[in-house]
């Protein structure tokens, strides 16, 4: 069935596909967070614990809501493992690294969804796409401030 809202279908492909690349980056950084929810050890372990569980969760819905956008463009979400490691820009660990570690780790993730989730935004609003562009907006400020939040434990 054709859509008939929105932008055409060529803008519809190119925002689907960039939004691919937000969703890959998306559940990287949320299987990368259970890991560390998972294996965090430490004098900060309940603390880092409990904010791992809470970005996950968090990720999980927000992986969801991407995916149904792009299926609202008419196109097929990536799923597979193989697809996501195609369309991401986060790496993956060698091992579990120290509190720390994951923390940095973490920060660099979110940094990377920020940067995908801008690109989305751009592609979107050339497309006249505000659904997406306001969908990449929002995933912006939740990992601005997830990336500000780790860093301060830094300090």
């Amino acid at each position: 069935m054709t859509i008939t809202t929105g932008p055409d279908e060529a803008a519809r492909k190119q925002v689907a596909a960039e939004l691919s690349r937000l969703l890959a980056d998306s559940y990287t950084l949320y299987l990368k967070s259970h890991n560390y929810h998972w294996n965090v050890t430490g004098p900060m372990f309940h603390t880092l614990h409990l904010m791992f569980e809470e970005q996950y969760n968090e990720l999980a819905l927000a992986v969801d809501e991407v995916a149904e956008r792009i299926r609202a463009l008419g196109h097929i979400a990536p799923a597979t493992y193989r697809e996501f490691l195609g369309l991401t820009s986060i790496d993956e660990d060698e091992a579990v690294p120290d509190a720390s570690l994951m923390i940095r780790s973490l920060i660099d993730g979110h940094e990377i969804v920020v940067s995908t989730a801008r690109e989305v935004a751009s592609a979107a609003e050339q497309a006249s796409d505000i659904a997406s562009a306001d969908l990449a907006t929002r995933r912006v400020e939740v990992h601005e401030k997830t990336a500000w939040m780790l860093r301060s434990l830094l300090e």
